[in-house]
Order: structure tokens, then sequence, then C-alpha cells
């Protein structure tokens, strides 16, 4: 078991330390490996014998002199024994899993070399850290801080830093570090910790079921304001000067030293109106003078900083461009005094500050699958894009689904209510989206905001056959419906995606058809392809490797040597398992050891109904008497982190369909992990995939319910050693141009540079484009919101009615 090291620093608050030692002793943690240790930090009255008298049994110790928060808590490291190190303000009181949380990620992840916990206010109603965002003059800042705790920052995330007031760190990494830095005595010894700790290519895991509370004592009301100012300042500038790369320094340190005078100038003068009198004039001038003497601290401790700067620069692992996104906002100016804002923005333009961070886009994207565990393929590829594009840029990733159980990410999750949605799609530069944002967020058809449509799954095709089991009317409906959705996004968007050049072809017919492809939208020098990029799904750049049986010797009936078929997703209406139950049923015969396995019968989200086909699949192995003895059906999903132990437990990987538009236009994205997995593949001849099988060697293509053919494939598939060994050699170089990374370089590539679509732009401002054929307007739909209203009465009352209806205003008037 861990041993962990709590170190509190007391500086004249002994019955706040008293109250945190006693709910440190109530945490969920063996109290044999859980040492607390209290630096009384020279505090100048009887702290140290009132601390010694209420707590005999544990570690108080006496610094000699007031070491600043800085050197109180390395004091306290060098007298710990612990493998993890934890420090809590004396004015907080820990959760009972506040530890226990912490070290069990740290435990489950040795990526993690510090955890940032979750710190709300004494009575766990505000947000006072829950996130870490830094300016590009160096001064870190907690941007959701006094907000209240909506449950809206539940997932755990990379951060920038940890506050001081509750963070853990492995004491092997903190030792190597050096700990905090104690020139700064206070104020951002955490930041320049945590960037350290990014630097050496750990990460700070932001932990948000590791939980503390804050009782917001004011610093300076200790130190004075003139103290805190010039710690404030003279900290950026350390924070900038030690951590940024060269060329990052080179860009923003000399503006960064302009404004810090500004800011102080600002701050006298702001100080001085407030005060009305309260502050002498020496002390006004003493805080408008704060600027020049931190710079002055700064020259004089040069030295000792070159050094520092030069250890740090020759033995960091990540580059500036992945600590960016960490930085959240770096052109935030973060002070609101009017004379000081002209100046920030004066210097931005002037040294060019928003070129230096031009790579750095606030991007949200959003879809309506649910994030979590489980995810099915839309909320999959959303997540993807967030991975690779928060590398460089600010993400926000979105959910009208829903949000629960997650991994880390290195971006921002959010669970995309009506509120959440106003305030995410209000923060973005670039909205990426599937499906139905434009009907949960009408605001943004009017807006300034560079919208991206990822429209990769043609909707409307496949309602043709999903509308199916709703009859000729709903069937109607629905297609009709999706179909309006789909001209909605084709009307806004600024850019599309697609996944393959088939349906570019497809989709640059519908974009004509609405009046997109235009004089305006094209201009001398592009082509109607430049509106639409092909952007497929991917696959994991890291090969997966095999850490237990999910498949083989774990589901009854399936042993270690029988051959397995891998149906790796859902069952949809157009798809045609019925005759793969056939060709299983036949092949059976002469292979007994054959068994198939389908993945997934229950979609993740619980708004997809189970469609007819699954049950008719099921019913006719049944009555085969194939069902657990050579056909098994997983009723639940498979979580997204655990799939590849499914996928390596097969043979083979099996899709069929029917012959019918949604094929020709279809991207199976099974077909990517069988791919990624290295497994033969069998599928039916038709779509983006099963033309091109025989083609490139990697499996066998069959035509549309052809069960004896189907059956044959399979056969050769899986007992044919040296063709299967000849499919996974060829699988091993096809499937490297579906790597996430080359997949998607359009996307990562217009990030860089957003811009509004060309005929987008003159409606903008106003004026209607030369070329434009006209757009559909939303408006109200009388036939269909007679129909919702009909619906929210038989399913939820009066009161769902009138608080849709309510919704729907909130939406569409003005605020």
């Amino acid at each position: 078991m861990t041993t962990v090291s709590v170190i509190l620093v007391n500086y004249r608050g002994a019955d706040d330390t008293i109250a945190a030692v006693e709910y440190l002793r109530k945490c969920d943690w063996p109290q044999d490996k859980l040492e607390i240790i209290i630096v009384e930090n020279d505090s100048g009255d009887d702290s140290y014998e009132r601390l010694t008298a209420a707590l005999p049994n544990e570690q108080v110790i006496d610094s000699g002199a007031n070491l600043g928060f800085a050197g109180g808590c390395n004091f306290g490291v060098k007298h710990s024994t612990g493998d993890i190190v934890a420090f809590l303000n004396n004015d907080a009181r820990p959760d009972e899993q506040w530890i226990r949380a912490a070290v069990e990620a740290m435990e489950a992840d040795d990526k993690i070399g510090c955890v940032a916990s979750k710190v709300l206010d004494w009575e766990g109603e505000t947000i006072d850290y829950v996130d870490g965002a830094l300016t590009w003059f160096g001064m870190g800042y907690k941007r959701e801080a006094t907000q209240v705790d909506s449950g809206q920052y539940e997932t755990a995330k990379n951060v920038l830093f940890p506050t001081g007031a509750a963070a853990f760190v492995h004491r092997w990494l903190y030792d190597e570090l050096g700990g905090f830095d104690e020139r700064y005595f206070m104020f951002y010894e955490d930041v320049d910790l945590g960037w350290r700790i990014n630097l050496a290519g750990y990460d700070v895991r932001y932990i948000p079921t590791s939980i503390a509370f804050h009782r917001h004592h004011v610093t300076m009301n200790k130190f004075g304001n003139y103290r805190e100012t010039y710690l404030l300042e003279r900290n950026a500038l350390a924070c900038m000067y030690k951590n940024f790369g060269s060329d990052m320094l080179r860009s923003v340190f000399a503006p960064a030293l302009a404004l810090a005078v500004e800011r102080s100038a600002s701050r006298a003068e702001a100080e001085g109106v407030a005060a009305l009198g309260a502050y002498d004039g020496a002390e006004i001038r003493k805080i408008a003078a704060t600027a020049p003497h931190a710079i002055s601290w700064f020259h004089d401790l040069l030295p000792s900083f070159a050094q520092s700067r030069k250890e740090i620069q020759a033995s960091r692992k990540v580059s500036d461009e992945r600590i960016l996104p960490l930085m959240r906002n770096a052109l935030e100016p973060a002070y609101p005094l009017p004379q000081y804002l002209d100046t920030h923005e004066q210097l931005v333009e002037h040294f060019q500050l928003d070129e230096v961070f031009r790579l750095q886009s606030k991007i949200l994207i959003v879809t309506g699958e649910p994030i979590s565990a489980k995810m099915a393929g839309p909320a999959i590829r959303a997540w993807e894009m967030a991975k690779r594009l928060s590398v460089s840029h600010a993400v926000r990733l979105c959910s009208t689904g829903g949000v629960s159980q997650v991994g880390p990410q290195s971006f921002e999750l959010f669970s995309g209510d009506d509120n959440t949605l106003k305030a995410v799609t209000d923060w973005a530069d670039v909205i990426i989206f599937q499906g139905f944002l434009l009907e949960a967020a009408p605001w943004l058809r009017d807006s300034d905001k560079i919208i991206v449509a990822d429209i990769y799954d043609p909707m409307h095709l496949e309602q043709l056959e999903q509308a199916r089991d709703q009859g000729p009317k709903g069937r109607a409906e629905a297609i009709e419906g999706v179909t309006d959705v789909l001209n909605r996004q084709i009307a806004r968007a600024d850019k599309f995606l697609c996944a393959s050049e088939k349906q570019r072809a497809f989709w640059i017919g519908q974009l004509a058809s609405m009046g997109r492809i235009n004089t305006n939208s094209l201009g001398l020098d592009r082509a109607p392809e430049d509106l639409i990029d092909i952007v497929p799904f991917g696959l994991n750049e890291d090969r997966p490797v095999q850490n237990r049986h999910a498949i083989r010797g774990t589901v009854p009936g399936i042993g270690m040597d029988d051959k397995v078929i891998l149906w790796g997703g859902g069952i949809y209406n157009w798809f045609d398992p019925v005759t793969l139950v056939k060709a299983v049923n036949k092949l059976k015969d002469k292979r007994p050891n054959v068994r198939l396995y389908f993945l997934g019968v229950k979609h993740p989200n619980p708004g997809v109904p189970k469609m007819r086909v699954a049950q008719e699949t099921m019913d006719l192995s049944r009555k085969l008497g194939l069902t657990d003895k050579h056909i098994f059906f997983n009723h639940d999903w498979v979580d997204y982190d655990d799939r590849h132990n499914y996928l390596l437990d097969a043979n083979v990987g099996v899709s069929t369909h029917f012959e019918h538009i949604e094929t020709q236009y279809s991207f199976r994205t099974r077909i990517l992990d069988y791919l990624w997995a290295g497994l033969p593949i069998v599928a039916t001849t038709g779509d983006s995939f099963g033309s091109v099988l025989d083609e490139e060697g990697i499996g066998i293509g069959v035509p549309p319910e052809d069960v004896d053919a189907l059956a044959d494939a399979l056969d050769q598939a899986l007992y044919d050693e040296d063709f299967a060994a000849s499919c996974k050699a060829n699988i091993a170089e096809y499937s490297k141009r579906f790597e996430w990374s080359q997949a998607l370089e359009p996307l990562l590539e217009f990030a860089k540079q957003p811009q509004r679509a060309g005929d987008l732009r003159y409606l903008a401002e106003g004026a209607l484009p030369e070329g434009m054929l006209g757009f559909i307007k939303p408006g109200f739909d009388l036939k269909r919101d007679a129909k919702l209203v009909v619906d929210y009465l038989r399913t939820g009352g009066p009161k769902v009615l009138a608080t849709k209806v309510a919704s729907r205003l909130r939406k569409y008037l003005p605020s």
C-alpha cells in the first residue's frame, strides 16, 4: 500500500490547521500509510505551541523563518517519507475520498505525474479550481472560479497545472524536478511546477473525484496589495522565462514587460479610485512601481534563472505546441481595466501575437451520441477528432446525448443541456458537428461562427432502411425530416467533411442543388471539391495488444481452438445478418468448430431503437438451433477501450448488407476495426470496402444475399492458413492510409487557418451573394409541431410539454 505524505503549511492559522488535520484523519486511507506533516512557517505568535499541544501524534516542524508557501512545502517534503507527496491548504478540508481517488488514478496510469484535485468553496457550492489557464504573459488563473458547481466538470482531463491548495505528486518526480521554486515565495509556484511536470513528459491530471473544500481566505489581506502585486508580476516573468521555448519566449517576453508596466499603472489608478482615501499617496505610488521593482528583482536573479532555464529546456520532452492547448486561452487579457485592455490589444496587434498563437483555435466538437465507456461510431469519431485537434488547439467536446464514465483526455468535455450548449457555442471560434446541432442550437444559423458539418454518415439514405419499421407514413416523415435537417446544414456550413471520393461526388450534387456551388463560394482558383474534404473514419496508430481473452474461453460455448467470425457492431436494418446466419448454418456441417459472435445488439444510445432485423436474426438463429452453439449474441455493447480484446479473439471480420442506395454511399466503420486488428475481411460487395477486398488482397468480397458464396468465402478465410497470412500481411500495409493522423489531416490543416465560406461571408455582412439560389429558412412547421405536442402530452403530460415550449421559445426569441 502506498504511503502518502500530506504537507500543510501554517502561517497564523492554527485553528484552521488543526481542523484540516482532523478532516484528514477521516479520509478513506489506511492511517498507518498516511503521514501528516505541519510546517509552522514562523507565524510570530503561539502557533507552534498550540499545534504541538492539539496534534501530539502528528509531525509539527518549525521552519525557523517564513519560507513562503514554496519553501514551506519543500521543507515539509524533506521531512516526509511517503511515496506520494500531497499538498493541502491549511484552511481546506478534504473529502473522504480525496486521497484514494488521486492515488488510484496515479497507480492506474504511469503517465500521471501529478493529480490536480477539484476544489470547491467550503459549502461545496461554487468552484475554486477545476482547471488552470495561462495568459501569454505568464499569469496563471482559474477561469471557472466562483461559478456554481452544476456537475459540468466531472470528467478527468489533462491540465497545465494544479492548484497548490490540493494536489498530489510522485515523490521521485518532485525530487527530480527540485520541487517548488523557492524564489517565488508564493503565487504561481504551482503554475511553474505543473508546467515543468508537463515539459518533463508527464501528465498533470485533473481528477474530479479527488475533492477538497477551501475557506477562501484572501492571502493579500495578510501581505498587502503592494506585496501581492509585486509577487504576481515578478513570478509571472519567471514562469515565462524558465518554461517557454526559445521561439515563443522571443515573441512574448518584450511585450510582456511592456504590459506589466501598464498593468501596474492601471492597477494603481484603480486602487486609488476604489480606496477613496483608504490608502495614502505613498501606497498608491508603491503599487504603480510594482512592475519596475519586479523587473529589477528578475534582473538581479537572472543568472540563477538562466541556469534553471538551461536545465529545463535541455531536458524537456514536450514542445510548446503541445503546451498551448493546456493554456486554454492564451490571449485572454485577464484584468478588466480600460487603459490596460487598450494596451493589451495594441501589443497583441503590433507584436503579432495572434500570429504567434494562430495555430490555436478554439474548437468545439458536438455529437448527439453519448460519450461513455461504450461508444458508437459517431461518438468515437468525435472523440478522436477532439484528441488529435487538442494537440494544437483549445478543444471542447460536447455530447447532447450525455457524458459518463470516460477515460482521461487532453480536451474539455461537456454534456450539452440547453444552457451548456449556448455557453460552449459562444466560446468557440470553430464548431464541428454531426447530426442535429442546428435544430438544438438555432442561434448558430445567423451567427458568424465557422461551422464544419461532418456529413460522413448520409442519414437520409439510412432512413430509407431504418424507418421501414415505422410504416409508410412514419417512414416518409422520417426521411423528409432528416433530409430537411441535412439541407439546413448544407445551407449554413462553411466546410463539409465526408468519408470517400464517392461520397464527395454525391454531396457536391446536393450542395449544387442548394445553391452552394456559386461564384462566391468557389472564386477564381477554387474547385467544388474545396468545399468538402475527405476525412474517412480512422484507426489508431498504435496497433492493439491483447491483454485478456474476451471471447475464447470466456463466452460459454466458444473454446480456445474454435474458429471465430466477428460481427463488429450493431445489427441495423440496412445490414443483412440473416444471410450470414444461413451461411454459418451451412458451414457448420463441414466445420463443426465454426463460431459467429455478434459484438453488439443493444446500441449505447438509448435513442436508437432495436431494429426489426436484429430480432429476425436472433429468431432465425434460435429456430436453426445455432444460438449458444455456433452463433452468440452480446446483448449489450463493448467498451471502446476493451474492444481490441474481442477483435483479437477473432479469425475473421464480417459485414453483410443488402443492395440498395445506402450501401453505395456508406463507409462501414466496423471495417476499420478489422483492419486495425489485422483481421481478414469477408464482406458484401457494393460499399466502399466490399469492392476492394479482393483487389487489395485483404479479404473476400461476395455478392449480396448469396448464401453459398458467403459460406465458401468464410471457409477460405477461416481455414486456409496461407490465404489468411497473406491477408494479414497486406492489411498491415493497406491500413496505414486510414490511421487517424492521416485520415484527419485535411481537418487538421483547416483548423490551422479556419475561415468562413466565400459565399457565407457575404451573408454575414447582410448582403445576398451573387449566384446564390437561396437557403431553407428554419421557421416553424405547423404540422410537425402539432405532432410534437401530441407526443409530449402522451409521453410526459402537460409539465413536459410546458418545459419543451419554454425551451423552444428560449431558442427562437431574442434574448
